[in-house]
């Protein structure tokens, strides 16, 4: 916690993750409210109050919402924050509320491996969708009349970074809305909306929650209007939360500080253990100082993030160091307490080498996990 004289002073991370959303204290109450299992409420005479149906609202999505909006725009009382039953519903309600028939939108072309299927819907709807890749000032070259800039930073899987206040201040001058994906930062890495953006989307289902048992989704966002349009796709399609899922989400974020600085730390760790390896693995990560990314996101993270991407050189090799690995789960998705790591090409939909290892570090003891690593890197190998 810091300040100076004659001022409140401002929690730190941890705090704030641990406060997060909390009600204000009632005796014989529990500090974190169960969840609230209601489909609808008493409601006699005119429906004036917070809470009418399931499908509109909920108090333990209430508390959630708060929580987040809190660790992504912290102090601001001008944030709306909507939690969704995934991150996809997430970020569907963004692109889906703001974007009309004629209108054009900027992609990642290197971004989440469903956004080949997003483009699909979207242009069947009539909307223009361009594309160009994260790194550099690339979306810059085809952002002429767009409606809405989408940024994934760092990208997944490739780990490339862009300058998202400079993005942010053209894609405005330009009449274009900016929505950035912040789920492999998370509000502890990166605060989208201070760097100017106009909607910061992530899926809560990783590193937000991250124990692999939870799909959450959530937007934050500044403008009144634009997140009236995204609340009322949210009721239009009713991609809800379970009340289950947002009180385990609120109950996990508590810890958020503790496992974002352990990741992060023994993430940097295996990305300078794998750089040192005597093949080169094409290693990516933006905490590296000599990553191509590591300037720019040195600007605007906080943190670098839980992810290390390398590639082997081949199917095979991939395959054999996946079966190799001890403490490191063979699955999908990233930010969990328990690392897993995939060779990411077996999904199609990203413009990766069949080699290419996508790894999320988990929780385990630094020394043990890259241990794991060196050992099932040399047993691929032979």
């Amino acid at each position: 916690m810091s300040g100076t004289q004659g001022q409140a002073p401002v929690p730190g991370d941890g705090t704030r993750a641990v406060r997060a959303g909390l009600p204000e204290p009632v005796k014989y109450e529990p500090t974190l409210p169960g969840p609230v299992f209601a489909a609808h409420y008493h409601l006699p005479g005119e429906p004036t109050g917070a809470y009418t149906y399931g499908r509109d609202e909920n108090p333990t999505w209430t508390h959630l919402e708060r929580a987040i909006g809190s660790l992504e725009a912290p102090g601001a009382d001008d944030v709306e924050t909507l939690v969704f039953a995934s991150g996809m519903a997430a970020i569907s309600s963004v692109l889906f509320s703001q974007l009309r028939a004629g209108d054009a939108v900027v992609l990642p072309s290197d971004g989440y491996q469903v956004f080949p299927l997003v483009r699909e819907q979207l242009e069947a709807y009539g909307i223009e969708v361009r594309t160009a890749p994260t790194g550099g000032d690339a979306q810059l070259g085809v952002l002429d009349g767009a409606r809405l800039l989408w940024i994934e930073t760092p990208s997944n899987p490739g780990l490339d970074v862009c300058d998202v206040r400079r993005l942010v201040e053209e894609a405005h001058t330009r009449g274009a809305l900016v929505a950035v994906d912040n789920t492999l930062a998370t509000p502890l890495g990166q605060r989208p909306l201070e760097l100017g953006a106009d909607f910061s989307v992530a899926s809560g289902t990783k590193q937000l929650t991250g124990h692999g048992d939870v799909l959450l989704g959530y937007v934050t966002g500044r403008d009144p209007e634009a997140m009236a349009a995204v609340r009322r796709w949210r009721k239009i399609v009713g991609a809800i939360p379970g009340p289950m899922e947002a009180w385990l989400a609120h109950r996990s974020l508590a810890t958020l500080q503790l496992r974002v600085e352990r990741q992060n730390a023994t993430a940097l760790a295996v990305a300078e253990a794998l750089r040192d390896w005597p093949e080169d693995l094409a290693v990516r990560y933006p905490g590296l100082p000599k990553d191509p990314s590591h300037a720019v996101a040195a600007r605007q993270m906080r943190r670098f993030g839980c992810v290390v991407s390398f590639t082997l050189p081949s199917r095979t090799r991939a395959e054999r160091f996946l079966e190799a690995l001890r403490l490191v789960d063979d699955a999908t998705s990233f930010g969990g307490v328990r690392s897993t790591a995939e060779r990411r090409g077996r999904w199609g939909g990203d413009d990766v080498p069949e080699g290419f290892i996508r790894m999320s570090v988990g929780a385990e003891d630094p020394e043990d996990l890259v241990t794991d690593v060196l050992r099932a890197l040399e047993e691929s190998a032979r």
